[in-house]
């Protein structure tokens, strides 16, 4: 991808949901919601702050983030569904489980 965000603004791709329910129904396309879920792909230098100095952002590229429902803008890059939005739209970083040692 040739696409380079300006200021705080970050590149995200939905990660999908589960095609089915805890329960095992099959939730139709229809009905599903759009993820809140998603990965980060591209993140500009940041925002300058009152005395001009850039302050950088607390995500990178490949974070797992949590978004509001409706926010940023939905663009289509290389044939891919993907959203710009602020760095303020995030509610938070998903960080990963840590690997717990396995006892012998």
């Amino acid at each position: 991808m040739k696409f380079r965000p300006l200021h705080d603004r970050i590149v995200v791709r939905r990660i999908t949901a589960e095609e089915k329910s805890a329960g095992g129904i099959i939730i139709p396309d229809t009905a599903k919601e759009k993820p809140m879920e998603g990965e980060v792909i591209a993140a500009g230098p940041g925002a300058r702050n009152e005395q001009g100095a850039i302050v950088a952002l607390d995500v990178k590229a490949g974070d797992r983030v949590l978004f509001g429902k409706w926010s940023g803008t939905e663009v289509k890059l290389d044939g891919e569904e993907l959203l710009i939005m602020k760095e303020s739209d995030i509610m938070g970083i998903i960080e990963a489980p840590a690997a717990s040692a396995k006892a012998a």
